[in-house]
């Protein structure tokens, strides 16, 4: 099995008893999204991190990083904290990634008591990574480098990874309260897109296989759709919180006749066409 670094941002600002629930929270969610790629894998939080074993760390990496709360994700290698237990492994974890003539950078950072420094940490492994590929005329360069293998020591553990997969960051989705969306164009799916990176559910009025609701679906497989609802209808069935609409400042005369019993949002209404493309096309991904 494969392991996975998932790492979170905006939790870690948390109180201890809120991080520990919104933990608890995207835990779940990283099971769902396996489980929903046809994966199956076993998850573990470690002192504000996230590991995950799966057979398929490649398949794995791409679902979990489409997990709202979820910063960013690596794909890793581990052994202990011995140094030179990790200068033999990050020495074998450097070959098929360094190639002829290429430079390299090693960016190593510990957390725990360790008989040496992150610059000792650095040295030892960089020299490691150098000594293994001296016959491909390799060079270090800690400025602009082709290659980086990050090291990150906690305790007595270390992890070797090569790529930072970005996630959408924010919340889990479901730490916080259920919201109703009018999904009939993609911008609506936007807008819902950035409530739900707040941390609410969205229950969407729309046609179920549309353009909007599939791009809305692949970040919330479970999303439900309230097709044969009303904005009013849904809200009090759903016990939504608040509605979500993907108008903009030329919408503003609908927005002035809307009457809502909940509050309303309009996360687009700052965005010009050309932003909103933009971040469509960063979702659509």
């Amino acid at each position: 099995m494969g392991s996975i670094l998932v790492r979170y941002a905006e939790m870690g600002l948390k109180s201890r008893s809120v991080r520990k629930r919104f933990e608890s929270i995207l835990v779940d969610n990283l099971m769902s999204s396996l489980a929903n790629s046809g994966l199956e894998g076993l998850v573990a939080t470690e002192h504000g991190r996230i590991f995950v074993e799966v057979d398929d760390p490649k398949k794995a990496s791409l679902a979990l990083s489409r997990v709202f709360g979820v910063s960013s994700v690596s794909p890793v290698i581990r052994c202990s904290s011995d140094m030179e237990e990790m200068k033999a492994k990050i020495a074998e974890f450097s070959k098929p990634l360094v190639h002829r003539g290429q430079s390299f950078a090693v960016r190593a950072r510990r957390t725990g008591v360790h008989s040496f420094t992150s610059m000792d940490l650095g040295r030892e492994l960089g020299s490691a990574v150098y000594l293994a590929n001296e016959e491909k005329g390799i060079r270090v360069n800690l400025t602009d480098p082709d290659v980086e293998i990050f090291t990150e020591v906690r305790d007595k553990k270390a992890y070797f990874f090569s790529a930072y997969i970005p996630g959408p960051g924010g919340l889990p989705l479901g730490s916080q309260g259920k919201v109703v969306v009018n999904l009939e164009e993609e911008r609506d799916a936007l807008a819902a897109w950035l409530i739900m990176k707040r941390g609410c559910r969205a229950i969407a009025i729309g046609e179920d296989g549309s353009a909007a609701t599939k791009l809305l679906r692949s970040w919330d497989p479970s999303l439900k759709i309230a097709s044969d609802q009303d904005m009013a209808e849904a809200v009090k069935r759903h016990k939504a919180l608040a509605a979500v609409f993907g108008y903009t400042i030329e919408d503003f005369d609908r927005i002035k006749t809307m009457d809502i019993p909940v509050p309303a949002f309009f996360p687009l209404v700052g965005m010009d066409p050309k932003e909103i493309e933009e971040r469509l096309e960063r979702i659509r991904a």
